[in-house]
């Protein structure tokens, strides 16, 4: 079927009994996230709680399988859930190359439309936001589409920034400048003094949410990514209350402006590395002006985290399966010579994998600081090289690459210290290298690494066991009866297939 809507996405996982619906009575107050935590940890199906303080929440929708992240992520645009990640990766290379307009409808087909409430009829607090972690600032939405627009062009500007509910028509949107929707609103919009026009698309359908978290260059519109990706337009409908246009199966639209030069408390917040991170912040102050919603919405969430490690959860999964595939055509677009650009899969926000024809170590580094100065990259603070044969997703062969072909002496590098841009979100920053807390704004700079695991000329050596060899031990342990799945490939597609 189609994957037109949150719900036709949590129908295709419904029929493969892949939904948990939880009709228990359960509460926004760390409930939620405590039984979606365990469904990450113990890889379980996706939690659908039916009944939140009497409200629906949906945790962690897109978390893939712990051996297979992108599986649900295929769902979302309608590929086979077994699909391999090599064909993955191709498949949504070759859709992100097409990329299509959206159309716009009127208000009266949008399910978005289906309740309107502006001005002082808002209330943001009538909705389950969860309170994700025992010492969060406060009830968050992080997991929607943030819409803005350029006030000097006609580009209009997807994302993912987390807002931290305050009161029924104000929250606090995380801003880290540098980032494109961050620098919009500092360097335009407030340094004019002017409120930013601003829309938050909760729960829509999974292509929109896939290309909010990609690397969509600047000037250039997620939605006709979107549109790539899930191979038809995307259907979007003007706001009530400002001119921006969202998409038009969302659960709920949050209407508003973030204000200029008025800030309000943010954090601390359990963030992606799996730790708690401080201190609070003073942030952006996004004011409601109107929201928009179906009858029964479905909000979904994030425990953020939960993805490290063997974990997975929706922004880890996303990681691999959205922006590895479009920054591997990013570097390709970019005229790079490289195979593969893959997160890895165990820290997938901190850590990318590259494997590459071109090992000429002028080349890499050339690569490596191409990368790590592009607004992307902020959140990433090593890469590994590796050679085109190895597969970037195989954690193993990663590390016996690292192993074998990285000298310690010449093949890790690093750029100096407050030579890279960087967020600050790392637990090893300093409470100085996270920035002015009163500005929001994060040391503009820091140190970044990348290693150099490609075979040198004298690395070269014969193996222990050829691949007849292999093949024929293969062959011998699957006729007494041993579990293919849980046997080495020998060939490299194949191996990748079998993740």
């Amino acid at each position: 079927m189609t994957v037109d809507s949150l719900r036709d996405y949590l129908q295709t996982l419904d029929e493969k009994n892949d939904l948990i619906e939880v009709k228990d009575r359960i509460s926004w107050n760390l409930e939620a996230s405590a039984l979606t935590m365990l469904a990450n940890e113990r890889d379980h199906g996706i939690p659908l709680f039916e009944d939140v303080d009497g409200r629906r929440l949906v945790g962690d929708p897109y978390r893939g399988s712990q051996r297979r992240p992108w599986d649900r992520i295929a769902q979302g645009i309608d590929l086979p859930q077994d699909i391999s990640r090599q064909e993955f990766y191709r498949e949504t290379i070759s859709r992100l190359q097409n990329p299509r307009e959206p159309v716009t409808i009127s208000p009266e087909d949008a399910p978005c439309k289906e309740v309107t409430r502006v001005e002082t009829d808002v209330d943001l607090l009538e909705f389950p936001w969860p309170y994700i972690h025992a010492g969060d600032g406060g009830r968050y939405s992080n997991l929607h589409t943030l819409i803005v627009s350029d006030p000097d062009s006609a580009w209009i500007d997807w994302s993912y920034h987390r807002a931290m509910i305050h009161d029924n028509e104000t929250a606090s949107v995380l801003l880290l400048a540098g980032e494109q929707t961050p620098n919009l609103f500092y360097y335009k919009y407030e340094r004019e003094d002017e409120p930013m026009p601003v829309a938050i698309a909760v729960g829509t359908e999974p292509a929109v949410q896939y290309t909010s978290v990609m690397w969509i260059p600047t000037g250039r519109s997620e939605a006709a990514f979107a549109g790539g990706l899930k191979g038809s337009p995307i259907e979007l409908v003007p706001c009530e209350t400002n001119d921006l246009l969202v998409p038009a199966t969302a659960e709920l639209i949050i209407e508003g402006e973030i204000v200029p030069n008025i800030r309000r408390d943010e954090g601390p917040f359990g963030d992606y590395f799996g730790y708690m991170h401080g201190p609070r912040r003073s942030m952006p102050t996004l004011r409601v002006t109107g929201i928009t919603h179906r009858k029964r919405p479905i909000i979904p969430f994030c425990v953020e985290g939960t993805g490290v490690g063997y974990t997975e959860n929706s922004t880890s999964s996303m990681e691999v399966g959205c922006v590895g595939p479009d920054a591997t055509l990013g570097l390709q677009a970019g005229g790079f010579d490289i195979d593969q650009c893959v997160p890895w899969s165990s820290t997938p926000r901190g850590v990318y994998v590259i494997s590459t024809g071109n090992t000429d170590p002028g080349y890499l580094h050339e690569l490596a600081n191409f990368i790590f100065t592009t607004w992307g990259m902020l959140h990433v603070d090593f890469f590994v090289f590796v050679d085109a044969d190895i597969d970037p997703f195989d954690q193993r062969e990663v590390l016996e690459a690292l192993v074998l072909h990285a000298d310690p002496d010449s093949d890790f590098h690093q750029f100096g210290v407050e030579t890279m841009p960087k967020v600050p979100l790392n637990i090893y920053q300093t409470p100085s290298e996270k920035g002015n807390v009163q500005t929001g704004t994060s040391k503009a700079k820091t140190a970044k690494a990348y290693i150099d695991a490609t075979r040198s000329d004298d690395d070269f050596v014969t193996g222990t066991l050829d691949d007849d060899l292999q093949n024929w031990a293969r062959s011998v342990l699957e006729d007494a009866g041993a579990n293919p799945d849980m046997l080495p490939f020998t060939d490299s597609a194949q191996r990748g297939g079998s993740r």
